[in-house]
C-alpha cells in the first residue's frame, strides 16, 4: 500500500523515488527529504523531455528548471509553489543541522503526491492508468518502520553527492544513445495525444492549497529567522477596525525587540488575488500604528505572490520572501535617518567630471523624486563607469538610503578590477570578492552573476545567508540581453534598488533590457555616449584598421567543415521560423552570428605585432596611476560587411586610469 502506487504502471522510477521518500518519514525525516527533492527532479527532467512546450533552461539546476517561463506556464503557481516547498524541505534535509520535524516530512510526502498526482492526471498515456480524481493523500498509508537507523547530516550529505553523481553518469550515457532522438521524437509524439484528450477531461482533484499556502509561509518566514513560537505571532487581535464590531486578527505579525510591530502580513485563500487583501491589510496597519505608536510594513499574499507595502515611501511591489528582523528595523527606522539626496554634495574625490555628476543626479532623481526603484545607466566605455557608480554608493551609504551594495559583474577579472576600485575609493566600507571568498562579510559585495546564483540558496540552518531584503543597491555591469535572460532570477529575486550600466549605445540596448528597467525602449536613465566623449575631448576616436580575413571575406559553408564542427553547427540554435539548420553562412552575416576563436586571436597578433606600444603601462596601472595618455585598445566584430575592426586610441586623463 503506498500514496504513490498510480505512478507504479507508467512511471516506475518516480515510484521507487517517491515510495523511499514515503518509508522514511517516521524514520528518518532528513532521508525523506531528500527523496522527495530527488524523486521531484527525476519528474521534471522527465517533463522536459517529454513535453516539447517546456525549454529546457541553459544551467538546468532544480531551481531554474521551477523558475523556468514555460514551466510557469504550463503548471500555474499551485504547482510551481509545490515544487518549490519540496525543493526547499529537500535542501533543508540536506543542510540544516537541525532535526527536521515529523510534520515537514509529511508535507513533503504529501507535496509530492500532489505534484505526481498532477503529472499523471495530464501525461498518462494508458486509460486504464489514469488516477481517478477522488484520489487523496492519507497518512495513515505511511508506514512506521522500527528497525531503520536515521542517517547522521554527515551521511545524508555523502549519500546525495553519491546519488548525484550517479545520476550524472546515467545523464551522460542517456545523451550517448545513438537512438536517443528517435526515442525522444516518439515519446514526445505520444505524450502531445495523451495530453490533448486527458487535457479535455476536468481536474476536481483537491490539491489541498490550503495546506501549501499556510506551510509555505512558515517556511519563507523561517529562512527570514522568524520562529513564530509566541501566541502573538499569529491571530493577533486587532480593534478599532472599519465596519462591523472593529475588531479583527491579523494573519501575522512580526516584532521587534522593542515588542513594536515591524510588519503585519495577510494571508488570503490560494484561489484569490493577494491585491484583494491589500485594503485589509492597510486597515491591520492603521490599527497596530494607533495602539503603538510605529506603522509596520505591510506584507500581503495568497501564499503563491507576496508583496510588500512600506507606504511610506514606495507604491507595492511583489517581492520573494520576507526581511529579517534586522532588516525590516532598518527599513522603519529609515523613515526618520534617511537624508534628502537631493541636498547631498557628490565626493569630487571619486568623480570630478560634469557627465558623471549629471548621471548621478538623475539616478538619484529616479528614487527619490520619481519613486522608481530601477535606473539604468548608458556610459562610453572609457568614460569611468565604475567610478561612477563608487560615488553613487558613497552617497547612497551617507545618505542612510544603503547599508549593503552587491556589484555584479560577467567575469571574474572585471571583479577583481572592481573590488580593487571600491577598496580605492571607499577604503572605510570593507569590500568582499565572493568568487575568492564566499564566507567573508562586508558592505560591498562584488561578484559574478554565476557565483551569485549559487549563493543565492544557500543557508545556515533554517536562515538564508543572502534574503530578499539583504541588499538595498544591486548595481548590475554590462546590462545587457544576454544577462537579462540567463539571470533575470537574480534581479527578480533581490528586493533592491537596482542600477544597470552599459556601454552599448542606446539605440542598441535591446528592448528586454530596457523592459527590465521599466524604461521606454531607446530612453535610458541617463546617456553619455562616445561621440559627446570624443566632442568634450574626454576620448579620442578609433582608427579602423581592416584585417582580411578568408571567413569574413567568403563566409561559411557546411561542406567544408569538419566532421566535429559539423556536430557543433547540427546542435545550434539557429533561430529560424522554420526551424530549419542553414547549408551555410553568407560573409554579411558571419559577424552577426559568430564568435570565431581563430579570427579573434589573428586579429590580436595582428593588434600586438602593429600596434603603438606603452612601455611603462602595465606598471603604471599596478600602482594605480600612469601618465596623462593611456594606450586604450579594443578588438571586436564590426558587425558591418564582414572586416574586423581594431581600434586604437588614448584616453587623455588628469587622474590616471578610469
Amino acid at each position: 500500500m503506498s500514496n504513490f502506487a498510480f505512478l507504479h504502471t507508467e512511471w516506475p522510477e518516480l515510484f521507487t523515488e517517491a515510495r523511499r521518500a514515503e518509508r522514511y518519514v517516521y524514520a528518518d525525516t532528513r532521508m525523506t527529504c531528500l527523496y522527495a527533492r530527488r524523486c521531484l527532479e527525476h519528474a521534471l527532467q522527465w517533463l522536459y523531455r517529454a513535453d516539447s512546450t517546456l525549454r529546457l533552461p541553459r544551467r538546468a539546476t532544480l531551481d531554474t528548471m521551477i523558475t523556468e517561463p514555460t514551466m510557469q506556464n504550463l503548471a500555474g503557481p499551485p504547482i510551481t509553489t509545490k515544487m518549490h516547498l519540496i525543493r526547499r524541505l529537500g535542501n533543508k534535509g540536506v543542510h540544516d543541522a537541525r532535526v527536521v520535524p515529523e510534520r515537514e516530512a509529511v508535507a513533503a510526502v504529501r507535496e509530492l503526491f500532489h505534484v505526481t498526482y498532477w503529472i499523471a492526471r495530464r501525461y498518462t498515456r494508458d486509460p486504464a492508468a489514469m488516477p481517478p480524481s477522488a484520489l487523496a493523500f492519507h497518512a495513515s498509508l505511511i508506514p512506521r518502520p522500527t528497525d531503520i537507523r536515521a542517517q547522521t547530516r554527515a551521511e545524508l550529505k555523502a549519500l546525495n553527492d553519491r546519488l548525484t553523481a550517479q545520476d550524472e553518469v546515467l545523464a551522460k550515457a542517456e545523451t550517448a544513445k545513438v537512438d536517443l532522438d528517435a526515442e525522444i521524437a516518439k515519446l514526445r509524439k505520444e505524450v502531445a495525444a495523451a495530453k490533448a484528450t486527458n487535457e479535455r477531461r476536468p481536474d476536481t482533484h483537491d490539491y489541498d492549497e490550503k495546506q501549501t499556502r499556510d506551510l509555505y509561509i512558515d517556511l519563507l518566514l523561517a529562512e527570514a529567522g522568524w520562529r513564530l513560537d509566541q501566541r502573538r505571532d499569529r491571530e493577533f487581535p486587532l480593534t478599532g477596525l472599519p465596519g462591523g464590531s472593529g475588531n479583527g486578527r491579523a494573519d501575522y505579525v512580526l516584532w521587534g525587540n522593542d515588542d513594536k510591530p515591524l510588519a503585519v502580513i495577510e494571508a488570503k485563500r490560494t484561489r484569490r488575488d493577494p491585491i484583494s487583501g491589500q485594503q485589509q491589510a492597510r486597515h491591520y496597519a492603521d490599527a497596530l500604528e494607533a495602539k503603538y505608536g510605529q506603522r509596520p510594513v505591510i506584507f500581503y499574499t495568497n501564499g503563491y505572490e507576496i508583496w510588500l507595502w512600506d507606504d511610506t515611501a514606495y507604491p507595492p511591489r511583489q517581492v520573494q520572501g520576507f526581511y529579517t528582523k534586522d532588516e525590516l528595523q532598518l527599513l522603519v527606522q529609515r523613515r526618520s535617518t534617511r537624508r534628502r539626496l537631493a541636498n547631498q554634495p557628490i565626493d569630487s574625490g571619486i568623480v570630478e567630471r560634469p557627465y558623471q555628476h549629471r548621471a548621478i543626479r538623475r539616478i538619484v532623481e529616479t528614487f527619490e523624486v520619481d519613486r522608481q526603484r530601477k535606473a539604468l545607466v548608458v556610459m562610453a566605455t572609457g568614460a569611468g563607469k565604475t567610478r561612477t557608480v563608487i560615488a553613487l554608493v558613497e552617497l547612497l551609504m551617507r545618505a542612510n538610503w544603503a547599508k549593503r551594495v552587491l556589484f555584479l559583474a560577467d567575469r571574474r577579472a572585471l571583479v577583481k578590477q572592481a573590488t580593487n576600485a571600491f577598496k580605492a575609493h571607499l577604503s572605510d566600507v570593507t569590500t568582499v570578492n565572493l568568487v575568492e571568498d564566499k564566507v567573508a562579510e562586508g558592505r560591498v559585495y562584488v561578484s559574478t552573476y554565476p557565483t551569485m546564483l549559487g549563493l543565492i540558496n544557500q543557508t545556515d540552518g533554517d536562515l538564508r545567508r543572502f534574503g530578499p531584503g539583504y541588499f538595498d543597491l544591486v548595481v548590475i555591469d554590462e546590462a545587457h540581453r544576454s544577462v537579462y535572460q540567463k539571470y533575470r532570477t537574480i534581479f527578480s529575486y533581490f528586493d533592491s534598488l537596482l542600477v544597470g550600466l552599459t556601454a552599448t549605445p542606446k539605440d542598441e540596448v535591446d528592448r528586454n533590457t530596457y523592459g527590465l528597467f521599466d524604461l521606454e525602449d531607446g530612453v535610458p536613465t541617463d546617456a553619455y555616449d562616445l561621440e559627446e566623449a570624443v566632442g568634450e575631448g574626454y576620448l579620442v576616436p578609433p582608427n579602423v584598421v581592416a584585417v582580411d580575413l578568408r571567413i569574413q571575406r567568403k563566409g561559411l559553408r557546411y561542406d567544408d567543415l569538419s566532421p566535429a564542427e559539423k556536430d557543433r553547427w547540427d546542435e545550434l540554435e539557429w533561430g529560424d521560423e522554420d526551424g530549419e539548420i542553414p547549408d551555410g553562412v553568407d560573409p554579411e552575416a558571419v559577424n552577426k552570428w559568430f564568435f570565431n576563436a581563430d579570427t579573434v586571436d589573428r586579429v590580436l597578433e595582428y593588434l600586438m605585432t602593429r600596434g603603438h606600444k606603452a612601455g611603462s603601462l602595465r606598471s603604471g596601472v599596478a600602482a594605480g596611476h600612469c601618465s596623462d595618455e593611456v594606450v586604450r585598445a579594443t578588438v571586436g566584430a564590426s558587425g558591418g560587411a564582414g572586416d574586423v575592426g581594431i581600434a586604437v586610441g588614448a584616453v587623455v586623463t588628469g587622474r590616471g586610469v578610469t
